[in-house]
């Protein structure tokens, strides 16, 4: 089954001396005259007759053991639906199909749907692949028990997010990421890697850290290590508005080794509450004094709160939902 998302390329099944917007293409055909370096880059990055496009993340899972480990660790069931993000040749796609009811897989390039259709062409696995042809962060996800995916590693972190944010819930995802992005998925506060992403992540899904993954195991070899991590959503999620909590902690963690009472010294940032803040008093019919200035405001919430001299390197979700709750009380708002 094949289908195409919102603002896809049109179907494709020539693949012969076709100018793609990534590049070109050498199916069929010899490979061009060059010498050196770049013959060898172009003679890694090609498999059965596709030229892969390793800036935009196309970098094919060859090694079957790890294959197998990633799906071992999906614990997939026969009644599942399997989202794929990137399923490139199908090396995960097809023993994916042999285990569960259906796989949805999601692929820009028309030359790599050709190659999966022709992977499962006239076997009995074919009516249970379905191939969605475009962007998937400019799509709403389908339905799905599970996600495995061999990632692009340029869309890992909006791709997390539209996950988690994805209803209705899904049991887990299986996602391979390049090894300091997982790293940071995971990191704990006062780790180095502890980030807005690692506190995000974590408000919101339970995520551990699987395997290493050698760069020798794909086809062609990124310049990275990987490795796979497993994502579980809360299920029910924190009572949290997440626009809320997002705007709170991009403020703490701009600078985050600064403290909070200097984070929020920020013109832009007195700025926005300022003009939040007086949209709240005007929707409760509070009065604003002459002489009120936020930056007041802001500075006694944290003093009061306890935070003002914390930092957002060391600070848990819990510190940031009472210090959400502190400002949140008197009235200041992020989003």
């Amino acid at each position: 089954m094949l289908c195409c998302l919102p603002g896809a390329p049109p179907r494709s099944h020539t693949h012969t001396h076709r100018q793609t917007s990534l590049g070109r293409t050498w199916s069929g055909a010899a490979m061009p005259k060059v010498k050196g370096r770049k013959r060898q880059q172009l003679q890694e990055g090609r498999a059965n007759g596709i030229l892969f496009n390793t800036s935009a993340g196309q970098h094919i899972l060859k090694n079957p053991l790890v294959v197998n480990s990633i799906i071992e660790k999906a614990a997939l069931r026969r009644t599942d639906v399997v989202l794929e993000v990137g399923p490139g040749t199908g090396n995960l796609t097809v023993k994916m199909l042999e285990k569960v009811k259906k796989v949805i897989a999601c692929e820009i390039d028309p030359r790599l749907v050709g190659e999966l259709q022709k992977r499962v062409q006239g076997t009995c696995l074919a009516n249970k692949l379905e191939i969605k042809v475009g962007d998937v962060l400019k799509t709403d996800l389908p339905f799905f028990d599970a996600c495995v995916a061999n990632l692009p590693y340029q869309i890992s972190s909006p791709f997390v997010f539209k996950l988690l944010l994805h209803r209705p819930f899904f049991r887990c995802a299986i996602l391979m990421f390049q090894r300091e992005f997982a790293l940071r998925l995971v990191a704990k506060p006062g780790s180095k890697l502890y980030c807005r992403l690692s506190i995000n992540t974590q408000l919101l899904a339970r995520v551990d850290h699987l395997m290493k993954v050698g760069k020798n195991n794909f086809k062609p070899p990124p310049k990275v290590e990987s490795s796979v991590v497993r994502i579980e959503p809360k299920n029910p999620p924190p009572p949290i508005n997440f626009q809320e909590w997002d705007g709170l902690v991009r403020i703490a963690f701009v600078r985050k080794n600064k403290t909070l009472s200097a984070a929020f010294k920020s013109s832009a940032v007195e700025q926005l509450l300022d003009h939040n803040y007086r949209i709240h008093c005007s929707l409760h019919n509070a009065e604003i004094p002459e002489n009120f200035k936020i930056s007041e405001k802001i500075q006694t919430v944290l003093k009061d709160t306890g935070y003002s001299e914390k930092r957002a390197r060391s600070m848990d979700i819990d510190d940031f939902i009472r210090l959400l709750h502190g400002f949140n009380s008197e009235g200041i708002h992020f989003s």
